[in-house]
């Protein structure tokens, strides 16, 4: 029973504290009954505040009566609802005048306001009470009120005497009837159910104000804690919204500050950081704005604003659709039949109080499906004398699977759901509606839940129960309550003011009343109390959850298979069949990351432990902690509770006794690197359920527990509680005690289990991981940081983890202190007595300690083991002179951003694989097999030199079999190769070290002679040097004495930095000299003496000069009659250029060659001044002269920068004596002059300036364009190729210039390529007959940059993360191609300048970049000699090497360059010879492999050839002309050609089978990038071998697989196929070109006759000729297919295809020489070639073929008619037939010799329609009769003349 009102109150406005009209006033108590608060609810404070929230003011007109209820909570929590009825009374204005005169009469001359000679007050009657019931509160207050204002008789003091001692039951359902004796009579209704909220139509009316989406949006917030404001102008709303929103809440209750109507004064409330649910009036709305993260709803608007940082969990899907659809059926049931053709009459949504109850049904419905199955989750630890019970949430979810569901989630970790728990989990108690609905429910519930309407149905049951609950019984009308009369509020005249009332009387009648209550009988209501239903188990219900997987899908699908296959490796594991295991095991380590299969792990494991024990051998233990490590290493925080409790008894069963005398290792010591052990909340729940079993054993055991089924803790519970007052003191204290100290041993139980999982096996090791996690357990409760175990006997771990080495005793403090924070808190909430509690606290020290002494013992042995067997390291085979720096280092080689070799793309995972590294003199080798234990057995190499390595970066990895963090390195070489290693634990961290170490030193030597092409077997050198040493005495001196004579001369003159002013900025990009070395340069007083050669060399040297001469360069230069230098070096007069001797000491310029091409009339002196106004010195000399129009090449580099402006008549000296600046511009105009008057060009047409004289034959562009789609873009020239040049017309298609361009008038006789930043502010002359062409060249940092980025494109370190970047992509962002278009394009400018008869200079950067790459392109596109072996390599030392391109610098060769870093400037060179290449494939004699070679080896430093930066500084060395005579150890070569030359010989590599040159063929590719193909160098690996450019290791693998003899083989027939993979095998060695083929074949065949073999290269040229003589010989067409090389074919060849002339038969030859060709239909006779090796490639049946065709044959019996490629065959008198023209294989033969006879046919079913019945014809054999059809009947008639005439013939 309870009192109906507490307090009654009368508040008014407060006089003495008035703040006028506008201002602010306060209000007061005026009166309080009863006077003395009440023991049980005390009287709550402020309610002055709450009565006129909006403030106290006084009002110039009356307004009517109000009523609203607010609620106050007090310091219990405790809700009083105050019930305020305002109404207004007047106040005379002269008092408000009497009060403030001064200040009244200030505001009527200020606001000139005209005061009312009344204004009025307002007063409250308030009702104070713990219920809530509004109607009946408005009923009582409204009575008091009309009793004063209609003045009835009643005394006041009476009815609120009567209001304040009525006193009623809380529930129960019934009825009272009470009356405050002044004539009313009321009755009130009490619930049925106090648990469940009474709402009237609260909730209905909240979705009415703000619809579905935006309630269950509040709705949730409300769950998952954040702030909601309610907005409305109404205060009485405001209370029923908060009151509906709780009702929808329940079974869960709002814990927060709940204030539905917070008075302005106290708005700062709002500002609170914890959660609420508030309603202020939208008087204040302004003042809500700035609160940051409000949920504010605006109840008159109907809108509901969400602040952009609040992030509201939205209701798991399907639950959230379902909810809305059942809800918009209840509030609008039209909208679904709103589409129907004869909708019902009407269908009305229910009453609003039933559509209330309806509402609520709902989201009790939806909290069943929630919360289902949540009492299996509740963990009971103590029964007596109070149950103690918690909640297991990791359990529930994961059971759920619901842990990734985020509102779940945080409504779980809710104040609203503990208080749920505390409320709900007691077994034993009263229960209610939503017990029953979430036990017994559930299976209806799931069945419904695709059905809206069943659903409904539901619903609407649930909904009835909710209205009875609140209205059990009919509505009866015996409400009588007076309201005041009309009159009464309508009359202003002054009503009786509120009188002062009497308290005494009313106290009176309080006490009364009080004493009465004492001396009534007690009321007995019965508690019905039972036990609580727990619902089908969660097991039960997956079915049902499997909807709710959580959304992202993380459920893998577990099939059975996976299941099977980890019960089968376990099986094996214990079977000991540990290959068939390891086999098993990716697959198995793959499939744990599904749930199922944890579990499945679990239960296996568990049937393999035998009384808590289970001993294994080392394998066995290694893979079972293994793949204990892969579940935990997976499970996320949620899901631990139950793969975790699954695993934790079972990691200290396993064992295994390999270790010394009966020490045991247990698995706990190997799987103790995951969080979980860490998380304080895992080990609550596991020590939870463990103490819930205990306990129900323990009561298990007292009762005779009958074989019934499993009894749960929980039922175990209720009946335990339902006994308990039945139980004698003595039993109860001994029950209480039992339990009590089975939660504490099973407390001491923890203590070791935890030891154990958190004490590493090294004490002395605090790894990094413990440390973090044992630190401090808060931050570690839910955070799951890593996925990485470090072994048990991770040595190097603690090296790199930032800790020193500590005490062991840390790690045991900090274990120490991490239990004992799990042992208080477990212990307090389960009630351990405190001398129990003291007794752990002292106990857990020992345990550790005693713990730490077994694991030293144990971590002593381990150390002891052998390691468990890894695969054995392989040993690369090395070449002569390479040896080992480092033995081999176990690693791992990780997959990098390759797909091939992962088997991503289909094939077999090579990588990862195991095997060691090595570091040679020479290269950085892996070797190893995959870990994939499938491919096992294959070999993975993968290596590159060491001088190739460009980046090294630590990187840390993750294997994926072990679960090891380990360190590792990425190694990048620029012959596009990755490794990325992972150390294996057994490698010592500094170890590592010093592999970095020795991998610096090798990759950056002191010197060049560090290098490997200088330190190559060494030691046989010095024995080798004795015999040889008089051999070659003069070379060695002559190189001596040049030197010494060269830095001496240099010392003779005076010695001068260049004096020139620094270049502005605009052009120091391209000037700032990235060179170390002096630049040294000669003043203009030069010795006259150096300049004759006899004068400098002395006799003892003068022979040996022609060493010099023998240089390459010479033999071209006099190749192309650009001067000869004869034995007695003089030189005929007549010849244009000289060879000058000038720079033979390299006193002009140290990075040119000894001898240079000059003009004839250029004398020594001038090139010593003008070399002064280039860069380097490195002057204008000729490198190339085209035969045909006599017009030359030249090389220079950039100008200086005032040295510019001096080429075209400068004002400036360079120099500060003027003559001398004029004189060298004069000199420099004469150089150039010479030049242009030695064409012939230029000597015909002397004194004109036209182009008449040059004649048409000059013109003709012989040459040809590339490959075939020319496309008709603009050239991508530069707009100012030359004033000139920049012609309108179209230009080729090509991107080359126009042809027009050239046939112009006026045409310069030199050009001059010079750089664009260089030639501003330069005036052209018109005299003159040279012209400048700007272009813009890529300057080095471009090509380094961009090289970059290619390796990163083709070789990536990663798979991209972003999908966006493919492999296209990050092409087209290195640029590459475009640096590539960009050189070919000038080249091809040159190529057609200097074949229009103009000559060219090019004079770009410091002329040995660019400027070496376009000239030696040039060269190679014009003259067909550079396209051979000779050639090519003459042409890469004349223009590379001697003309001094710094291989050694741009290649970061030595410590010196290596800030410098590497710039592939000479490999962008032989891209571009590839690209032509590509599109010239007849044009080459070399093959592509001969340009990949190159790029290999020219930063290999295997060979000299690509060392030293120039001629000056191989002499220096000795290493120029070594190569020349002195052979030493015949496997060592020191150039790169002898190799190349050598291999030739043996077989044909390099060479190219389509090369067949015509005669003076001037190339011009096609440049646009679209063109261009990315060079496979730069993708392909062979992971069989390595790379495959050291051909010696080649041939001694192969050799070394031969010496191992072959096990035979039982296996059956072997197959002659055999699989090659991509990336793995070598493709020419497993699928060889036919020539090659061919070619092997005929070697072994001669082999085998005893034949001398000849070498490959007379067998090639043998076949060639008489390829080309044979096709005249024949008198008729023939089908021998006349070879690639003949030069009787068409001019059409290009890339691909090869056609041949139409010589009667069209056919067509691929390259692979193995299709036939096919004949037509006509039978030509021939004479087949013999001839030739190819014999077996001629059509030998066409002169079979008598006539051939196409026709329907009638099947056998029920077949259908098919076509068939038909041949009759004279000479084998047969009829044979083809599935079609193409097919080889012969689908039968009809024998011609049992033919009867052919006649004509009729159609028969299923014949071809639409043909005539005359195509029809039948075969009449001795054995069937076959129906054929031709296409008509003319092709019918042939074919059976044709059949007859075979049967007459024979």
């Amino acid at each position: 029973m309870a009192r109906l009102a507490d307090y009654f109150v009368v508040v008014g406005y407060d006089l003495d504290k008035r703040g006028g009209l506008e201002g602010e006033g306060q209000g007061r108590i005026l009166q309080r009954f009863p006077e003395k608060d009440w023991e049980d609810s005390p009287f709550p404070q402020g309610i002055e505040l709450f009565c006129q929230p909006s403030g106290w003011q006084l009002v110039p007109e009356r307004q009517p009566p109000s009523f609203f209820v607010a609620v106050l909570t007090d310091i219990n929590s405790e809700r009083h609802y105050c019930a305020c009825f305002t109404f207004w009374e007047d106040l005379d204005n002269p008092q408000l005048q009497k009060a403030g005169a001064s200040e009244a009469d200030e505001v009527d001359e200020e606001l000139s306001v005209v005061q009312p000679a009344k204004v009025f007050a307002p007063k409250s009657l308030v009702l104070v009470s713990r219920l809530d019931y509004t109607e009946v509160y408005r009923n009582c207050l409204g009575l008091i009120y009309t009793v004063n204002v209609d003045g009835l008789t009643v005394p006041l003091e009476t009815v609120i005497g009567n209001l304040l001692t009525c006193i009623i039951p809380i529930d129960g359902g019934s009825q009272r009837t009470i009356t405050l004796g002044a004539g009313d009579r009321q009755v009130i209704q009490t619930p049925i159910n106090d648990s469940l909220p009474v709402s009237g139509s609260s909730v209905a009316q909240l979705f009415r104000q703000l619809g579905i989406v935006n309630v269950l949006c509040l709705f949730c917030a409300a769950l998952t804690e954040h702030k909601i404001l309610f907005l409305s102008s109404s205060y009485q709303r405001l209370t029923d919204a908060c009151r509906g929103l709780l009702a929808i809440m329940f079974p869960l209750k709002y814990s927060f500050t709940y204030v539905p109507i917070l008075p302005g004064k106290l708005l700062e409330v709002l500002s609170t950081p914890t959660p609420f649910i508030i309603g202020v009036n939208s008087f204040f709305r302004s003042e809500t704005q700035e609160l940051l993260d409000v949920i504010i709803a605006d109840l008159d608007g109907g809108t509901v604003t969400i602040p952009e940082c609040v992030h509201i969990s939205p209701l798991p899907e399907p639950l959230l659709q379902q909810t809305q659809t059942l809800l918009s059926m209840i509030l609008d049931p039209e909208l679904e039949i709103a589409d129907h053709a004869f909708p019902p009459q009407s269908v009305q949504p229910s009453a609003l109080k039933i559509q209330d109850k309806e509402i609520r049904a709902v989201f009790l419905w939806l909290f069943a499906r929630l919360f289902q199955g949540y009492r299996w989750c509740l963990h009971i630890i103590r029964i007596h004398p109070e149950p103690v019970i918690r909640f297991h949430k990791a359990a529930f979810l994961g059971q759920r699977a619901l842990t990734e569901d985020d509102f779940l989630m945080k409504v779980l970790d809710g104040m609203a759901f503990a208080g749920f728990v505390s409320e709900r989990g007691p077994p034993y108690r009263a229960t209610d509606l939503f017990d029953d609905l979430v036990a017994n429910e559930v299976e209806r519930i799931r069945q419904e839940e695709s059905y809206p309407h069943k659903v409904m149905n539901h619903i609407k049951e649930l909904a009835e129960q909710l209205f009875k609950n609140e209205n059990p019984y009919p509505a009866v009308a015996m409400h009588k309550v007076q309201r005041p009369s009309e009159n009464s509020q309508s009359t202003a005249q002054s009503q009786t003011p509120f009188p002062d009332l009497d308290d005494v009387a009313v106290q009176l009648f309080i006490d009364h009343a009080a004493a009465k209550l004492k001396t009534a009988p007690p009321v007995v209501k019965a508690e019905l109390k039972a036990m609580v239903p727990s619902g089908p188990l969660l097991g039960e219900l997956e079915g049902g959850l499997q909807d709710i997987v959580d959304r992202n899908g993380s459920m893998i699908a577990n099939s059975a298979r996976r299941l099977e296959v980890v019960r089968n490796c376990i099986t094996y594991i214990f079977e000991n069949k540990m290959l068939e295991a390891k086999k098993l095991m990716p697959a198995v380590l793959r499939a744990l990351k599904g749930r199922a299969a944890r579990i499945c792990l679990t239960q296996e494991l568990n049937q393999h432990v035998l009384q808590n024990r289970a001993v294994l051998d080392d394998q066995q233990f290694d893979y079972i902690v293994r793949m204990m490590n892969c579940t935990l290493q997976d499970c996320s925080h949620m899901d631990e509770h139950g793969i975790g409790a699954a695993l934790l008894p079972l990691v200290t069963a396993f064992s295994f006794t390999k270790l010394g005398a009966g020490i045991t290792q247990f698995a706990y010591s190997c799987v103790q690197e995951h969080m979980l052990w860490t998380n304080m909340q895992f080990w609550e729940a596991m020590f939870y359920s463990d103490v819930q079993n205990h306990i129900r054993a323990l009561y298990l055991e007292t009762e005779d527990g009958g074989s019934r089924r499993e009894i749960s803790a929980l039922e175990l519970a209720s009946e335990q509680n339902r006994l308990w007052p039945t139980l004698s003191k003595e039993m109860q204290a001994e029950r209480v005690q039992k339990e009590e100290s089975t939660v504490f041993s099973q407390a001491i139980h923890y203590a070791n289990r935890m030891s154990y999982l958190l004490l590493p096996l090294d004490t002395s090791k605090n790894r990094l991981l413990r440390s973090t996690g044992l630190g401090d357990v808060e931050s570690v409760s839910n955070s799951y940081v890593t996925n990485s175990i470090a072994g048990s006997m991770a040595e190097s771990y603690d090296t790199e983890s930032g800790f020193e080495d500590a005490e062991s005793s840390d790690v045991a403090n900090s274990v120490v202190r991490f239990i004992n924070r799990f042992v208080d808190k477990v212990c307090n909430e389960s009630g351990v007595t405190n001398e129990h509690l003291k007794a752990l606290h002292t106990m857990i020290p020992d345990i550790v300690q005693m713990h730490i002494e077994t694991l030293d013992a144990v971590h002593r042995e381990s150390k002891r083991l052998p390691p468990i067997q890894k695969p054995k390291l392989l040993r690369p085979t090395l070449l002569a002179g390479e040896e080992l720096v480092m033995d081999g280092m176990r690693v791992h080689l990780i997959p990098d951003g390759r797909e091939e070799a992962t088997g991503q793309m289909g094939g077999p995972p090579l990588l990862p694989a195991e095997g060691a590294i090595f570091l040679t003199t020479y290269r950085l080798i892996f070797k190893g097999t995959p870990t994939d234990p499938l491919v096992g057995e294959q070999v993975v190499t993968r290596s590159f030199p060491i001088a190739s390595l460009t980046k090294e970066k630590r990187i840390s990895v993750t294997l994926p079999m072990d679960q090891f963090v380990q360190e590792g390195l990425q190694l990048r070489s620029c012959t596009f190769q990755l490794m990325k290693i992972a150390f294996d634990e057994e490698v010592a961290s500094d170890l590592a070290e010093v592999f970095r170490k020795h991998m610096h030193k090798l990759r950056y030597p002191q010197h060049v002679q560090g290098t490997f092409a200088f330190t190559v077997g060494q030691c046989g050198k010095i024995m080798v040097e004795h015999k040889t040493k008089d051999k070659n005495q003069s070379l060695k001196t002559l190189s001596k004495n040049l030197v010494k004579s060269a830095k001496r001369t240099i010392g003779r003159q005076y010695v001068t930095r260049k004096k020139y002013v620094p270049p502005t900025w605009e052009n120091r990009s391209s000037l700032q000299s990235e060179f170390d070395e002096d630049e040294i340069s000669v003043s203009e007083e030069v010795d006259q003496t150096t300049l004759t050669l006899s004068s400098t060399i002395r006799s003892s040297d003068r022979q040996t000069m022609s060493n010099v001469v023998e240089r390459a360069c010479c033999r071209d230069y006099q190749r192309l009659g650009l001067g000869t230098l004869s034995n007695s070096l003089t030189r005929s007069k007549n010849e244009p250029f000289r060879i000058s001797t000038a720079n033979r000491m390299y006193t002009i310029c140290r990075s040119y060659p000894g001898l240079l091409i000059v003009p004839q009339s250029i004398p020594d002196t001038t090139i010593h001044r003008i070399c002064r106004c280039y860069r380097q010195n490195r002057f204008p000399v000729v490198c190339w002269r085209n035969s045909r129009t006599k017009a030359v090449l030249l090389r220079s580099a950039g100008l200086h920068a005032k040295g510019v402006v001096g080429f075209f008549k400068s004002p400036n000296a360079p120099t500060a004596v003027p003559s001398q600046a004029d004189s060298t511009s004069l000199e420099q105009e004469k150089y150039l002059q010479a030049i242009i008057s030695s064409m012939p060009s230029y000597s015909e047409n002397t004194g004109r300036n036209t182009l008449s004289g040059f004649t048409s034959t000059h013109m003709n562009t012989s040459g040809k364009w590339g490959s075939i789609r020319g496309s008709g873009r603009l050239s991508a020239y530069n707009p100012d190729v030359g004033t000139r040049l920049a012609g309108k017309e179209s230009p080729q298609p090509n991107g080359g210039p126009s042809e027009a361009l050239f046939l112009r008038q006026q045409k310069a006789y030199l050009y001059i390529i010079g750089d664009k930043a260089q030639l501003k502010g330069g005036k052209q002359d018109s005299f003159q007959q040279w012209e400048v062409v700007p272009i813009e060249v890529c300057d080095v940092r471009q090509v380094k940059n961009s090289f970059k980025k290619l390796m990163k494109a083709c070789v990536p370190s990663s798979p991209p993360s972003d999908p966006n970047m493919s492999f296209l992509r990050s092409l087209e962002d290195s640029e590459w191609m475009a640096l590539l278009h960009r050189v070919l394009q000038v080249s091809v400018l040159v190529v057609e300048l200097l074949n229009t008869g103009s000559s060219v200079m090019v004079s770009l950067e410091d002329g040995w970049d660019v400027t070496t790459q376009v000239v030696s392109l040039v060269q190679l596109l014009s003259d067909p000699y550079y396209r051979t072996f000779d050639g090519f390599r003459l042409l890469v030392e004349k223009e590379w090497l001697s003309f001094g391109h710094r291989f050694s610098h741009r290649g970061a060769q030595t410590l010196a360059s290596q800030s410098s870093g590497f710039t592939p400037v000479f490999l962008q060179f032989l891209d571009c010879v590839h690209q032509i290449h590509h599109q010239f494939p007849m044009e080459f004699e070399f093959s592509q492999y001969y340009l990949k070679f190159l790029a290999y080896h020219y930063v290999s430093n295997r060979f000299r050839t690509f060392l030293l930066d120039s001629d000056y500084e191989r002499i220096e060395l000795g290493v120029l002309y070594e190569e020349k005579g002195e052979r030493k150890s015949p496997q060592v070569c020191k150039s790169v050609w002898d190799y190349i030359d050598r291999l030739n010989k043996k077989t044909p590599i390099f060479y190219n089978y389509m090369y067949s040159p015509e005669d003076d063929e001037v190339l011009r590719p096609y440049t646009f990038i679209s063109n261009l193909k990315v060079w496979d160098f730069y993708m392909e690996e062979t992971l069989s071998e390595g790379p495959s450019y050291d051909w010696e290791l080649r041939s001694r693998q192969e050799h070394m697989a031969e010496e191992t003899p072959e096990k035979p083989d039982t296996s059956g027939p072997k197959s002659q196929r055999r699989i090659v993979w991509p990336c793995y095998d070598n493709l020419s060695k497993a699928v060889p070109d036919a020539i090659t083929k061919l070619l092997q074949d005929l070697q072994s065949l001669e082999a085998e006759l005893g034949q001398t073999s000849e070498k490959w290269k007379d067998t090639w040229d043998k076949i060639k000729t008489t390829q080309r003589i044979e096709p005249k010989l024949e008198s008729k067409p023939s089908f021998s297919s006349s070879l690639l090389m003949s030069s009787n074919l068409s001019h059409q060849r290009r890339s691909q295809g090869v056609y041949l002339q139409e010589s009667g038969v069209g056919s067509s030859i691929n390259l692979a020489l193995d299709c036939e060709a096919s004949a037509t239909s006509t039978p030509v006779a021939g004479r087949p070639s013999t001839s030739t090796l190819y014999s077996q490639f001629q059509s030998t049946e066409s002169e079979n073929r008598s006539f051939e065709g196409i026709l329907f044959k009638k099947g056998a019996l029920l077949k259908p008619w098919k076509p068939r490629w038909f041949v009759l065959d004279k000479t084998k008198h047969q009829l044979r037939y083809y599935e079609s023209r193409q097919d080889k294989e012969c689908k039968g033969v009809i024998d011609l010799a049992e033919v009867e006879s052919v006649t004509p046919g009729t159609p028969t079913m299923g014949a071809p329609k639409n043909i005539e019945e005359k195509a029809f014809f039948d075969l009449k054999t001795t054995k069937r009769v076959y129906n054929f059809c031709a296409q008509d009947s003319l092709n019918a008639q042939l074919w059976m003349d044709s059949v007859q005439s075979c049967l007459s013939d024979a």
